[in-house]
């Protein structure tokens, strides 16, 4: 497997986004943005980042707003050349020029692994990475590209991991294994979603996977669990039964913007980040907590 070079990555955008009405009622959550970009651009940015050639979106109904995103809009770039803003027409240019996307649709909300395994014809017999949309890493070494090294090195899919609090297990997709070496498990066990007391570890996936294609024939004998739905984990622990399967604690931070608190502390973070807007937003902060 390591010959092969990591050239796709699967996106799933297919959920309705009910945490985030009533703006999800006509826009896709992922085309919510931190700041000025939406979050799925910064998700096809890290893949891109990371030297993905094709990135695979995988959609449902009322979706096109993210496809077109992606797509040129040449009547605005050309009205933004003509009044003498190239360099907003230049924004709007390089987001079409970041890489090739490609839009299969999951016809049926039936979870994340039935939808990873819509891209199966797109992907074909070769590795490729996944990025969760709700999952914003802040890394200077792009996390998929973090995971891609380890896939090269060791010549096996791996997950990325991050410890959590116990109380928070429930939330995740939690993984267990042996140590290989810091920071690396070669995994025997992974649980969608378990209580703290049924835990394996407090170690959890947070949305970013480098995976062999074997993962489409175990997703296929994955059973349907919770809400009829086929889980991606569930398939992963079939993959680490038939293959060698590893997790990494990548490097990084990790914001969940599929939570509000979480996209408001991403927005907080990254607008720090930024010079012509820290001063303002520091003065921001401290007026709220004045209560003026």
């Amino acid at each position: 497997m390591s010959n092969f070079k990591v050239r796709k990555a699967v996106i799933p955008a297919a959920g309705l986004g009910t945490r985030f009405l009533p703006a999800t009622k006509a826009i896709p959550k992922e085309m919510i943005p931190v700041l000025d970009v939406p979050m799925i651009q910064h998700i096809v940015e890290e893949a891109v980042r990371s030297g993905v050639e094709d990135v695979i979106l995988v959609t449902a109904r009322h979706k096109e707003a993210i496809e077109n995103h992606f797509d040129f809009n040449f009547e605005l770039e050309e009205t933004l050349d003509q009044k003498n803003k190239k360099d907003l027409a230049e924004i709007s240019r390089s987001i079409g020029r970041l890489c090739n996307v490609i839009s299969v649709r999951q016809k049926n909300p039936l979870g994340l692994g039935h939808a990873v395994l819509c891209a199966a014809p797109i992907v074909g017999n070769e590795p490729f990475a996944v990025l969760l949309g709700d999952d914003l890493i802040d890394a200077e070494v792009p996390c998929t590209q973090q995971l891609i090294d380890i896939y090269s090195q060791e010549g096996a899919s791996v997950v990325g991991m991050m410890e959590v609090p116990l109380n928070e297990v429930s939330k995740y997709g939690i993984v267990a294994g042996t140590a290989v070496r810091p920071r690396l498990l070669e995994v025997s066990h992974l649980v969608e979603k378990p209580s703290p007391d049924s835990a394996p570890s407090c170690y959890a996936i947070p949305g970013r996977y480098v995976l062999s294609p074997r993962i489409f024939e175990c997703l296929r004998r994955t059973q349907p669990g919770k809400n009829g739905e086929i889980q991606l984990t569930d398939g992963l622990q079939i993959l680490a039964q038939c293959e060698r399967l590893l997790a990494y604690q990548f490097e990084g931070t990790r914001y969940d913007t599929g939570d509000r608190l979480g996209l408001i502390d991403a927005t907080l973070a990254f607008a720090l980040k930024r010079p012509e807007l820290a001063t303002g937003v520091r003065e921001l902060l401290r007026k709220h907590l004045r209560g003026g």
